[in-house]
């Protein structure tokens, strides 16, 4: 499986970024992709995820209402629009994805606070300055 993130950079707060990621290698069309990020001096942390079989998406609260997730089944690409940025969205970000159910991981998410993808890309920086 292979995961190529884009799209990060500087931005001011209020602003707007869309990231993408192309998704290859997996022998099924049904899987669960999305972003994680990790903060300076803090862990990594589940963003929003998306479900390639029915497109049902999860988002953690930190960025509901301000980011979108969406898919583009024809380029195997998914996209994470990011609106009215924060100085505190600042971080790298990580394309993610696992042969798994969304429903499963985002209620593993809801009991443990995360958990650990399978795959992962290399992560692409979003700095939001105020």
């Amino acid at each position: 499986v292979q995961l190529q993130a884009s799209g990060g950079g500087l931005v001011q707060a209020g602003g707007s970024l869309t990231l993408s990621c192309i998704v290859s290698g997996f022998g099924s069309d049904h899987y669960t992709s999305g972003w994680y990020r990790q903060a300076p001096g803090k862990g990594r942390e589940p963003v929003s995820l998306i479900s390639s079989k029915d497109d049902t998406t999860y988002y953690s609260d930190s960025v509901r209402s301000r980011f979108t997730i969406s898919r583009e089944n024809a380029k195997n690409t998914v996209y994470l629009q990011m609106n009215n940025l924060k100085p505190e969205d600042t971080a790298v970000y990580y394309c993610v994805a696992e042969d798994s159910d969304l429903y499963d991981i985002a209620t593993l998410i809801g009991r443990l606070g995360t958990y650990d993808m399978d795959h992962w890309g290399k992560g692409t920086l979003v700095t939001v300055s105020s």
